[in-house]
Order: C-alpha cells, then structure tokens, then sequence
C-alpha cells in the first residue's frame, strides 16, 4: 500500500519543476543594440559633430575677416567726422580772401565766426585745450616746461603759458609749453 501511496503523490519538487513550462534560452541583453548598430550610431553622430564643428569654424573665419575689414576701414575713414567739421572753416576763410574791400572790423568779425566754427569743430571731435592756469601744479603728462623762471610762487608751478596743449580724449596730442617757477 505504501507504494501505491508513494506513487499518488508524487515527489513535490518534481511537482512544481513540471508546472513550469520549458522555454529556450533567451539573450539576456535583448533590448540593447548590437555592436554593429552602436558602431554606427556612433560614427552618425560623429559625422554630425564634425559638421557643427565645420559650420562654427566657418562662422568664426567669416567674424574674424569682417572685423578686421571694419578695423581697416576704421583707419581709412578715422579722420572723416574731423574732415567733414573742417570744411566749413576752410569755406569761410577762402570767402574772407575774396571779399574785395575789407575793413578792419570786418576782417575781424570773419575771423571770429571762423574761431567759433574751429571750436565747435574741435569741441564734436573730442578735441580739448590744455590751458594751465598762473599757479597750477606742473604736470608733465599734459605740461613741458622750457625754462624755470624765479617767482613768487610755490616751485615747479606753472608761471605762464606759452602755448597752448591739446588732447584727444584723454591722449595727449601736445603739451602745454609752459615756464615754471623755480625753487627758492
């Protein structure tokens, strides 16, 4: 009776092997790509790369050569705001040569009118005096002195102005000539 009792009920670890069904081996990595495939989309995106890196190198050739025809063409026309301001002052003095019977006054009101055309030529240029007063402190970045002369002031201050400086901006263009004071 025990073997018919061992035969009913079979082992239960053959049980639940025999539950399962049999299936082949699968590829454990189904969902990646192959090798093939990785090479490829590699070397895709490597063709794309090298094109981008074509376009902005490009683009920075094309930069570079437009900012150095701007420069070029900078120091071309630098002087052209400056040019077109002294026209008018060179009109007016060829009409102050042509006026047939000048008077004094006359001639000294053209000249007037042609200061204040030349200053406010100067003054849209950026192009400024350097006028030292009696006394200032000599500054040898805007002043050159050509003598020292004794004085009643303080030592290597300005005494007179023998000509008057000028600066672009803030380059000096050319200094004051000044005498200075010398030490007592």
């Amino acid at each position: 009776m025990q073997d018919q009792e061992n035969q009913a009920s079979p082992n239960p670890d053959e049980e639940l092997a025999s539950a399962q069904p049999s299936t082949p081996a699968e590829p454990a990595a189904q969902g990646t790509p192959s090798l093939e495939e990785q090479l490829a989309a590699t070397e895709a995106k490597l063709a794309e790369m090298h094109e981008a890196f074509l376009r902005a190198k490009a683009e920075g050739d094309n930069i570079r050569r437009r900012a150095q025809e701007d420069v070029a063409k900078a120091h071309k026309f630098a002087v052209e705001s400056f040019a077109e301001a002294m026209v008018p002052v060179k009109d007016s003095l060829e009409m102050a040569l042509k006026v047939e019977a000048p008077t004094i006054e006359s001639m000294k009101e053209g000249v007037e009118m042609t200061l204040k055309q030349l200053n406010a030529a100067f003054e849209r240029n950026r192009l400024i005096e350097v006028v030292p007063a009696a006394g200032d402190k000599l500054d040898p970045n805007k002043h050159q002195a050509v003598a020292m002369v004794p004085a009643e002031q303080e030592a290597n201050t300005v005494v007179a102005v023998l000509q008057k400086g000028y600066m672009i901006a803030d380059r000096l263009l050319r200094p004051a000539i000044v005498t200075a004071a010398q030490p007592k």
